[in-house]
C-alpha cells in the first residue's frame, strides 16, 4: 500500500473499542491516511457511543455508528442485514484499503465479529464496496476464552508488526483512559504490542484462503 495523504482507509468493526484493540496501532502509525471508522453496534449506548466518537477524533478519523442487536444471547443475524447496515454507515463505497474482522473472529467467541467479517467480504465480492486491499484481523486464542486464554497475534499472518513503545502506550491509554477499562480487565489485558492481519488484493484471494483455513481448523 502506497504511503501518503492520498490513501483512503475504512476500519469496519463490531463495537466501540474493537478499532483500537485490533488495529489501533496501525491507525496511529498511518495518521496521514484518510480514516473512516465504523462501528455497527452500540449506537444507542449512552456510555460507549460518545466515547467512540471521541476516540475516533483522537485517532484522526471520521466516524459512523450503527445499532445492530448486541444482546448477550448473540442471536444470529442475517448476512444481508449486516451488509445493509455496513452500506448505510459508509459515507463512501470505494477505498484504497478496508480493515475489518475475520469471519473466524479473534477470540472465543463473539458472533458479531464473525458476522461482520463475512458481510464485508460478501460486499467486496459483489463490488458493492470496492477496495484495492482488504485486511482482516489475525488473532486467536486456544478455544477456551476468558482471561486465562487471551488472544494473540497469529505469527503466520500475512502482515505482522510490533508496535513501538510510544504507539503501544497511546493505544493502551485509549482503552484504559478514554474507554475507561480498568487495568485488570480483559480489555486492558488484550491491548497487544503485536498487530496482525490477513491481507487480500482480490475477493478470489480471500475465498481461496477461507477454504484453506476451514480445512485446517
Amino acid at each position: 500500500m502506497e504511503n501518503g495523504k492520498d490513501v483512503s482507509a475504512a476500519l469496519i468493526v463490531a463495537h466501540p473499542d474493537d478499532e483500537t484493540l485490533w488495529a489501533g496501532g496501525t491507525v496511529l502509525m498511518h495518521s496521514d491516511w484518510h480514516w473512516t471508522i465504523v462501528s455497527l453496534c452500540r449506537g444507542s449506548d449512552t456510555d460507549r457511543a460518545p466515547k467512540f466518537s471521541r476516540v475516533v477524533q483522537q485517532l484522526g478519523g471520521v466516524y459512523a455508528i450503527g445499532d445492530l442487536d448486541d444482546g448477550p444471547k448473540q442471536i444470529p443475524l442475517l448476512n444481508a442485514d449486516v451488509q445493509q447496515m455496513v452500506l448505510s454507515l459508509l459515507p463512501e463505497k470505494h477505498f484504497d484499503i478496508i480493515l475489518t474482522h475475520s469471519p473466524h473472529g479473534e477470540y472465543t467467541r463473539h458472533r458479531r465479529h464473525e458476522e461482520i467479517g463475512a458481510a464485508v467480504a460478501s460486499l467486496w465480492e459483489k463490488e458493492l464496496i470496492k477496495a484495492k486491499e482488504v485486511w482482516m484481523f489475525a488473532y486467536e486464542d486456544n478455544g477456551k476464552g476468558g482471561k486465562d486464554d487471551l488472544p494473540k497475534a497469529i505469527k503466520t499472518a500475512h502482515l505482522t508488526s510490533t508496535l513501538p513503545d510510544d504507539i503501544w502506550q497511546r493505544k493502551y491509554l485509549i482503552v484504559t483512559d478514554m474507554y475507561g477499562f480498568a487495568p485488570d480487565t480483559y480489555e486492558a489485558d488484550i491491548v497487544m504490542r503485536d498487530e496482525a492481519f490477513w491481507c487480500f488484493q482480490s475477493p478470489e484471494e480471500f475465498r481461496t484462503w477461507l477454504k484453506t483455513e476451514r480445512k485446517t481448523r
